[in-house]
């Protein structure tokens, strides 16, 4: 049999395709059952955080910053712990990015405070001079979509079984207790901030984009 095949090239070529290509397919199942369970710990967003998502994603934050964290020195030595596929367990959609014109976010809710974002997203070269990120002043007069916030939340608690409501996980309840949650987590956020109209908007039952915005980017670690 191997001699034969030792003289037919492409049948040779074929049968080591194959076999290289079971051997890897039997050796990667293991790894996809895994990467479906969340790591410990790991918590959904709450509704504030989503709506920060949400300013996230609308505002194209991921055409220059990553969410992934690779597995070399370079990327641990700077970012922090590589990033494991149970951390996304509850993302929908990934924000993994595909570029990095500016550093990666994955774990900067480690090392950056509400302050520096607060004071990055206003004027980003007061902070980092000569950065290229323009400025996104209108986070500070836009409000966050919370309802939409809320919609999302509950249908992957629905179609997805994102464990709210559970035992230690974000508490998601009614429209209005959610609502009351993200209002009451707005504050916190806001009171480690300068800017006094984010101060008086949130203190009116108002939540500036800003405000979930950095919410989310502070859960990020």
């Amino acid at each position: 049999m191997f001699h034969w095949l030792e003289q037919r090239p492409f049948f040779f070529a074929v049968v080591l395709f194959l076999t290289v290509a079971f051997a890897g397919f039997i050796e990667a199942i293991p790894d996809f059952a895994k990467a479906s369970q969340p790591i410990a710990g790991l918590k959904p967003h709450t509704v504030l955080q989503l709506a920060g998502r949400q300013v996230y994603i609308k505002d194209n934050c991921l055409s220059c910053h990553s969410q992934l964290i690779r597995p070399f020195k370079s990327e641990t030595d700077r970012y922090g712990m590589y990033s494991l596929s149970g951390e996304y367990a509850y993302d929908r959609p990934f924000l993994w990015g595909s570029k990095r014109t500016g550093p990666d976010l994955h774990r900067v809710g480690n090392y950056r405070t509400t302050e520096w974002h607060e004071n990055h997203m206003m004027n980003p070269q007061s902070v980092v001079p000569g950065s290229l990120m323009p400025s996104y002043k209108h986070q500070f007069t836009n409000m966050a979509d919370l309802a939409t916030a809320y919609a999302n939340a509950n249908t992957q608690k629905q179609l997805f079984h994102v464990p709210y409501d559970q035992k230690g996980m974000p508490k998601l309840g009614s429209w209005k207790e959610a609502e009351a949650a993200a209002k009451a987590e707005a504050k916190l956020v806001a009171a480690d901030m300068k800017n006094q109209a984010v101060k008086d908007a949130v203190a009116k039952g108002q939540v500036p984009e800003i405000v979930a915005l950095i919410a989310y980017l502070n859960s990020l670690k």
